[in-house]
């Protein structure tokens, strides 16, 4: 069954092959750094929910994504189209990422859980690649002080940032997400500049 949602002036549609739009997902899209004319790429894009928040939020952005399914590829473009946008989406597995691009923001909402661990979500937050390696990815795809956000599982926290620091990239900027005040934290946004130097602002929760 296709799903069709509003964002602001566009049109976003999905369906049940692709991950559904998610508080996370919404929560990414406001919190990264973006300026307009920057070129953006979302490392595994699903239908293209991050590239359409990221096109409401500042004009003339040069967007590309990279998503291993298929399907979820082909509903990318569709929406592109659809909201007369132009973008390329890359049917590949993001480590085969052309090293020769240079984006000045790298977005991801990745799968969080590791095969086999029977957590829930179903197969749409399960990992197809580590932690490491798809930081690897962002790096080599930034320009100098480009930047790198995403969205991740809390209890993560400490193997994103050393995963993070090791491939080049300095965390600097960081928020939890949480349903309300009196509930654990269900998400962690991370912001890091590739080559930064040492120092992490920690903004205030999200409700």
């Amino acid at each position: 069954m296709e799903h069709t949602e509003r964002l602001g002036p566009f049109t976003y549609r999905w369906d049940e092959g692709c991950f559904p739009l998610g508080a996370d997902s919404l929560a990414l899209g406001e919190f990264c750094t973006l300026k307009p004319g920057q070129a953006v790429l979302d490392l595994g894009c699903g239908a293209g929910l991050l590239i359409l928040l990221c096109a409401q939020r500042a004009s003339g952005l040069i967007l590309t994504g990279v998503e291993t399914d298929p399907h979820a590829a082909a509903l990318a473009r569709e929406n592109l189209k659809e909201n007369s946008l132009w973008g390329e989406i890359l049917t590949c597995d993001l480590r085969a990422v052309d090293p020769a691009m240079t984006a000045d923001l790298v977005i991801s909402n990745p799968p969080w859980y590791p095969a086999g661990t029977g957590k829930e979500g179903g197969p749409g937050r399960l990992e197809r690649c580590t932690l490491g390696e798809l930081c690897a990815a962002a790096s080599a795809a930034l320009k100098p002080k480009g930047r790198f956000a995403l969205v991740y599982r809390p209890e993560g926290l400490t193997d994103l940032l050393c995963a993070l620091r090791e491939t080049g990239l300095e965390p600097k900027r960081l928020k939890l997400c949480a349903h309300s005040p009196d509930k654990p934290p269900y998400a962690v946004l991370v912001e890091a500049v590739k080559g930064g130097k040492p120092g992490l602002e920690i903004l205030p929760d999200r409700v």
